[in-house]
């Protein structure tokens, strides 16, 4: 008896993605990476210290599968002081292996397959690839720049009987869009009309630049009890690899997500909860606004060398990314003119077409500011030697 041997047919659901493949090629030809957002700045001594401390003290074994009881009031404290929303620790919140594995989670709990859920365009390609592989069905409202700017028609036009769900991320990655208070409205208004869930994804909710005040989705009338809010400290605290993030919900959603995060991640990094747990609890309110103030000077050095070279930006409100026009790079396509530019600065950006369904990004591309001083000015010197005309 013969038997052919090969992938799962879910294989193709989770390719490699643009901005890992741009990070291989800049690796390959050792350039400056601009286009993963592997953030390069300090971890705060005080969550460094804390970590070090738990693993010496023992916290080392599996924690429960909603996360340390510290870490979990750490955060729920966190709401508090930022957004005003009461939450309870004990039921309300799920600590997960980052945000992205807090969103996975989610999914699995709250979705079924073939459900639609409705995503703002341009997008984060990971909340696409999981709605993806959860078997849900992705639709897109297309944002207009330079503002990124919907309409209520849009999101009605868009709506059928399957629609089960919305994403929101604000700040946004890769546009750097901040939701106002009257789109929030106009979004809490159209699902509560629905009946329809939100997964929000607020991991950059304290990179925000001039005039950008981050909401909270869930604080909305009539929006806690349907929102999944999600967020992590990879970004806040430069702690990428350490994977710890959270969802905060009802607790109706709160236990089922936290299952699947026992089943598929059994719990995120003891030590490393618990050094966010205290490092959460040690940083003032200063801290917040300095890195909002610290990433603003970046924004602003390599939004300045874009625009020099000739690539025009749209100037992000939070995050820390950068949209912005190649279309004057040689080339067909983004990819191509993505390529063109690491070939001939060694620096490394990702191309638009990650960011939508359709051809719409061709003439675009995303770059990363979140890099120490030094590397951040050698990437610009290189980009602004390119001169378009």
């Amino acid at each position: 008896m013969s038997m052919v041997l090969s992938l799962s047919n879910r294989h193709e659901l989770v390719l490699q993605s643009e901005i890992r493949s741009m990070s291989i090629e800049c690796e390959r030809i050792g350039g400056i990476n601009l286009s993963q957002g592997v953030c390069d700045t300090e971890v705060p001594p005080s969550v460094r210290l804390a970590a070090r401390e738990a693993i010496d003290a023992g916290v080392n074994t599996y924690t429960r599968y909603d996360g340390l009881v510290e870490l979990r009031e750490a955060i729920a404290a966190k709401q508090k002081r930022f957004t005003g929303m009461e939450v309870d620790p004990a039921t309300e919140i799920v600590v997960s292996a980052g945000a992205t594995g807090a969103m996975y989670c989610a999914c699995l709990a709250l979705l079924n397959p073939g459900d639609e859920v409705i995503v703002f365009e341009p997008f984060y390609g990971y909340h696409v690839n999981t709605l993806v592989a959860v078997q849900a069905v992705p639709v897109y409202v297309r944002m207009e720049p330079p503002d990124w700017t919907f309409t209520y028609s849009s999101l009605e036009h868009i709506r059928t009987p399957r629609t089960k769900a919305i994403i929101v991320n604000t700040p946004a990655n890769p546009s750097g869009k901040v939701f106002t208070h009257s789109e929030l409205e106009t979004i809490a208004h159209f699902v509560t009309k629905y009946d329809l869930f939100v997964f929000t994804d607020e991991i950059y909710e304290h990179f925000l630049f001039g005039d950008a005040r981050h909401m909270a989705p869930a604080t909305f009338p009539g929006m806690k009890g349907r929102t999944i809010t999600i967020s992590g400290f990879s970004k806040t605290f430069s702690i990428t690899g350490w994977r710890i993030g959270y969802a905060v919900c009802d607790a109706r959603w709160a236990q089922t997500i936290g299952f699947f995060n026992d089943l598929i991640y059994v719990c995120a990094p003891a030590p490393l909860q618990m050094g966010v747990a205290k490092g959460l609890a040690m940083l003032s309110a200063e801290y917040y606004q300095e890195l909002s103030r610290f990433f603003q000077t970046k924004r602003d050095k390599l939004c300045n060398a874009l625009l020099n070279a000739g690539m025009e930006p749209y100037v992000p409100e939070g995050a820390y990314y950068i949209l912005a026009d190649i279309s004057k790079l040689p080339g067909t396509g983004s990819k191509q003119k993505a390529m063109y530019l690491l070939q001939e600065t060694r620096v490394a950006c990702v191309p638009g077409m990650a960011f939508f369904h359709d051809s719409s990004g061709e003439d675009m591309a995303r770059f990363c500011f979140a890099k120490e001083e030094d590397v951040l000015d050698e990437a610009c010197r290189r980009i602004e030697k390119l001169s378009l005309p």
